[in-house]
């Protein structure tokens, strides 16, 4: 009698979800979904083979570990892959309890810090060399303006945590080209009990911002990809949208060595951006999970999800691969949505615009073999739009 593989067990139902769900499912991973968000569509998936909700791991984190906890009768023994920083800090902050039922697939809590906090990471970039943004962190009132004038309008209003700040404000960040829209918008981070920094703007289109993408185990790199992001939603201070593969070596190096300052075992995606003003690329920020464009390194040759399921759970080394760069990932759902709006500003030739979708590419929802996630995305953005107009009614 064949003894089935354990199952892989996606946190999170949301595009970096997706794209875990597809390199696992294409593979003959069995995947099941356990998702939280009214957003959420990888648990539509036809290759997941089943999905659960669950509790918010950010709303009510007790309660998400109970459940993952009863769900060891039916699951133990699987991969747990969370696909979200919300759901990474949770299973992080009880990692040991949970690894007596599971595989779990991140770091310990002392590691997950270093990259959750982006205080804790700019610290450790400052002391280990690793060029980054100039960056200040107020505690007060008063530290605001200094610090500001220090740095120079505009600036950003960064979150330590971005998650928790996004949770709260919809955006990742705030930049601000005066003190008063500073001090409303750090009097509204305080209010939420948030902590945020301030730190200059990198000029310069959103082409100019990278992914590191790497499997690290043992401080050793043992699978890499590095690509180009194109366009943002929101433009400059977004997620990406569309993104190519691209061989970047200038970053290879400084990837490798925060991670490794940070003593970090397995996949993150380490974002840079180039500043023109002096030719470095500086460190933006590390995910220490699978990113939103992941599968464009899937689609390219190098299969990080499939790593890491057979390194964890099949005891498989991974072994360098060779990616074929050149293939675009698009988000078409927000590329045009953000296109539309911000046609005159970012100032793209229409067929800037287009060049992605006419050349090889992949897509974050849209799937010929897989309608379902589409169909759970635009159900969702059906009720999202009678949501709106509803309120608006009644206003």
């Amino acid at each position: 009698m064949t003894v089935p593989s354990p199952r892989a067990l996606v946190v999170s139902g949301h595009t970096m979800a997706l794209g875990v769900v597809h390199a696992l499912g294409e593979a003959g991973i069995r995947v099941v979904v356990l998702h939280y968000d009214a957003r959420d569509m990888a648990h539509a998936s036809r290759f997941a083979e089943s999905s659960a909700q669950v509790p918010h791991p950010l709303h009510d984190e007790p309660a998400f570990v109970r459940t993952l906890l009863r769900g060891a009768d039916e699951w133990a023994g699987s991969l747990l892959v969370p696909a979200s920083d919300e759901s990474v800090v949770a299973i992080s902050r009880n990692r040991d309890l949970l690894a007596s039922h599971y595989i779990v697939a991140t770091t310990e809590w002392a590691v997950t810090e270093r990259f959750i906090d982006k205080l804790r990471t700019y610290e450790i970039a400052g002391r280990h060399g690793i060029a980054a943004p100039r960056t200040l962190v107020p505690g007060s009132v008063v530290d605001l303006e200094v610090q500001a004038e220090q740095i120079g309008f505009p600036l950003l209003l960064k979150p330590a945590e971005s998650h928790r700040f996004y949770e709260r404000f919809k955006r990742k960040m705030v930049p601000v080209d005066g003190m008063p829209a500073l001090r409303a918008a750090y009097e509204d981070a305080r209010a939420a009990g948030l902590s945020v920094m301030l730190q200059e703007i990198i000029p310069g289109p959103d082409e100019l911002v990278v992914n590191y993408n790497a499997y690290i185990w043992d401080g050793v790199p043992r699978a890499e990809f590095t690509a180009r992001q194109l366009r943002k939603a929101p433009p400059r201070f977004g997620s990406p949208r569309v993104v190519v593969g691209e061989r970047i070596p200038e970053v290879v190096d400084p990837g490798r060595r925060i991670l490794a300052a940070m003593g970090f075992d397995g996949y993150a995606c380490t974002e840079f951006k180039f500043d023109p003003r002096d030719g470095t690329y500086k460190l933006m920020e590390v995910n220490g999970r699978h990113n939103l464009s992941g599968l464009l390194a899937v689609r390219s040759g190098v299969n990080f999800p499939l790593l890491q399921y057979r390194h964890l759970v099949e005891g498989v080394m991974p072994e360098p691969a060779e990616p074929e760069y050149g293939l675009y990932w698009t988000d078409a759902f927000r590329d045009v949505g953000y296109s539309l709006v911000n046609l005159r500003a970012e100032g793209y030739a229409p067929a800037e615009y287009l060049r992605p979708y006419a050349r090889r590419h992949c897509d974050a929802i849209l799937d010929r073999r897989d309608p379902g996630p589409c169909l759970a995305r635009l159900r969702y953005l059906v009720r999202h739009a009678r949501g709106l107009a509803g309120a608006a009614a009644r206003s």
